[in-house]
């Protein structure tokens, strides 16, 4: 999209720029015409593209050029150099690319290049009568229904969804949406046209029930059956329940859809204090959320410290002492016994007066439908490295999905929305024959008022956490390590750490 000229900033390259403007390996942002550009030098090559991310906007000269790649310093999405093209989520749309030369001693952008259509894909046989049906319609299902299309599979792609909405954004539900600071628009992935352009037949409100292998068929609710060459697994996760008396009250909420979400909005539009059952990411992304409302916000959570099985001691007190500077208050090794009309009972004795509850007390993966049809589960559906369940032709991906992860040795089930469409872009390229192993490094984001926490890699456990810098001060970077090996990092207003750490876990793995 062409910006306002009055905000376009760097030398005009269709001018040109002397060569010692851009060392071998450097970044530069220039104008060309009424568009941004990103020059990146790698060797002889000098790449030009947009200069922004296609998820959220990052700024690309703040990312970190790996290869003949560029990486977002935001949320990790990371840009094929030469193509343009989108090589990993969050971002789907591809970088605008623009030709570049040399001449007189400069260096100069040109026209913006078109995009090179892919050659068509089938799987197998190569029939376009093939059927690749996806159960489940939110981040890995929608991410491998955008690949197939993306590698131009020509065969009927099927999404069935028991949600009533179209793929959304679901990390924004429970920040900037739910903050009152974004659109309505930002939510949907796509919007409904992008389903019927690309021939994707997304069907909502539509519950798979079960798997008949001998005869490869989705049955639905409704007792209809669906035919399918590859089948996709990506039902995700859902909350767990309350089942403490009052838990079914219509002022006690989840926070899992874009209903839920919309629900929460409209309970807090005349609330005026809330209470929030769990001190997970979802939770305390939800106190903050209600507090930019200015809605008094009340965490209960039987732990000692907000996030300190996941980010350890240290953070986890930055954290506490984050949220109580902006008005949360904690209410920690504790628990509701009851929610009785507008009162919250804790197992402390105490009692909170609360106009609506928020339950985020974690989520379960939903592996009934491969339960039913036979296939192997371990607290999560195991897959093999290519995301391939115990029954050929059948795949898994996302919150479901227990797989090989080749960093930390271990089998891994992890509930992170980039992993998820990640896994889904995998699964689709394999569903196509491409026996491609997913390798990619762990990666999540959390947002908590103004301070980004970024997460690379898998620590389960852990028997150091390495600081640099300070913590309290906003700028760090904590290394997890067992056995002096580090299996994760943590950061806070270290983008190109966090990347450098993502590209170095990456390399381990290749070596």
């Amino acid at each position: 999209m062409a910006q306002d000229q009055s905000t376009l900033t760097g030398p005009d390259l269709k001018q040109g720029i002397a060569p010692a403007d851009l060392p071998d390996g450097g970044k530069l942002v220039g104008r060309c015409g009424d568009d941004q550009v990103l020059l990146v030098r790698r060797g002889t090559e000098v790449f030009a593209v947009s200069a922004t991310c296609t998820h959220y906007g990052g700024p690309l000269v703040d990312g970190l050029v790996a290869d003949a790649t560029v990486r977002c310093p935001w949320h990790h999405a990371c840009f094929d150099l030469r193509t343009g093209e989108a090589l990993r989520a969050p971002a789907f749309n591809p970088l605008a690319c623009w030709a570049v030369e040399r001449r007189d001693g400069r260096i100069f952008v040109s026209e913006k290049l078109k995009r090179k259509a892919p050659q068509p894909r089938s799987v197998g046989s190569g029939k376009i009568s093939e059927k690749i049906v996806i159960v489940g319609g939110g981040a890995a299902g929608f991410a491998a229904a955008e690949m197939l299309r993306r590698r131009a599979f020509q065969g009927s792609v099927v999404i069935l969804s028991d949600d009533q909405s179209v793929p959304v954004d679901r990390p924004n539900l429970s920040k900037d949406y739910l903050a009152g600071k974004a659109p309505e628009d930002w939510i949907p992935l796509r919007g409904q046209k992008f389903y019927s352009k690309n021939d994707i037949d997304l069907r909502l409100n539509t519950k798979a029930v079960d798997i008949d292998l001998r005869s490869r068929e989705v049955v639905l609710a409704d007792e209809g059956r669906l035919p399918y060459h590859r089948l996709l697994i990506a039902t995700g996760a859902e909350p767990v329940r309350l089942t403490i008396p009052g838990a079914d009250l219509p002022h006690v909420q989840t926070l899992r859809s874009f209903a839920d979400c919309k629900a929460i909005i409209k309970l807090a539009a005349t609330a005026g204090r809330a209470v929030v059952l769990g001190a997970s990411f979802i939770g305390l992304e939800v106190a903050a959320a209600l507090r930019a409302r200015n809605i008094e916000v009340h965490v209960v959570a039987p732990e000692k410290r907000p996030m300190e099985r996941v980010l350890g001691p240290q953070m986890g007190d930055f954290i506490r002492a984050l949220h109580e500077e902006n008005g949360v208050v904690f209410h920690l090794e504790n628990t509701a016994t009851s929610i009785d009309g507008r009162k919250v009972k804790l197992s402390s004795g105490g009692t909170l007066a609360a106009d609506f509850v928020v339950v985020g007390i974690g989520v379960r993966p939903r592996t009934a439908l491969a339960e039913r049809a036979g296939l192997v589960v371990d607290r999560g559906i195991v897959v093999d490295a290519l995301l391939e369940t115990s029954e050929p032709g059948i795949f898994a991906a996302g919150d479901i999905a227990r797989w090989p992860d080749p960093h930390s040795g271990e089998n891994i089930r992890v509930e992170h929305w980039a992993v998820a469409e990640r896994q889904g872009q995998t699964a689709a390229l394999n569903m196509l024959g491409h026996r491609e192993k997913f390798v990619a490094v762990p990666f999540f984001w959390s947002q908590h008022y103004d301070v980004p926490i970024n997460y690379v890699g898998h620590a389960g456990q852990w028997d150091e956490i390495a600081v640099d810098g300070d913590i309290a001060a906003k700028d760090c970077l904590l290394r997890f390590k067992r056995q002096g090996r580090t299996l994760a990092v943590a950061s806070i207003f270290r983008d190109i750490e966090s990347l450098k750490s993502e590209v170095e876990m990456e390399s381990q793995m290749a070596s």
